[in-house]
């Protein structure tokens, strides 16, 4: 388990990652981010990435306020990690995502006998 370095111009968010025999489980605190909008997960060959982007502004009658930021954090997939089987799950400030790992079976097959 490995995470990548932030691209420049993008800030980290903390992140905590545990693999155990039956699933690789990644943790991110992303706190007061809408889910549906402003997350976004993927996964490519042998890596989980997540990014996120926060706008919120408040205006009131003689002020205004603002927060925003463009985060991202990559994450290496152990082996046998069955990333087309990931979950995500986003409950007060925590996003969590759980990878299936997977048993790689041998291939059972018949050995040919030749004679002489």
């Amino acid at each position: 388990m490995f995470a990548w370095p932030t691209p420049p111009g993008l800030r980290a968010f903390r992140l905590e990652e545990h693999l155990d025999d039956e699933k690789y489980v990644v943790r991110a605190e992303l706190p007061g981010m809408d889910a549906e909008m402003d997350i976004a997960i993927e996964v490519t060959d042998d890596r989980l990435t997540i990014t996120a982007e926060r706008t919120d502004r408040r205006e009131e009658a003689d002020r205004s306020e603002f927060r925003y930021g463009r985060f991202h954090r990559t994450a290496v997939l152990p082996k046998r990690a069955d990333g087309s089987k990931a979950t995500a799950r986003y409950e007060a400030g925590i996003l969590e995502i759980t990878v299936p790992i997977v048993e790689t079976p041998s291939e059972s097959r018949s050995v040919p006998i030749t004679r002489g």
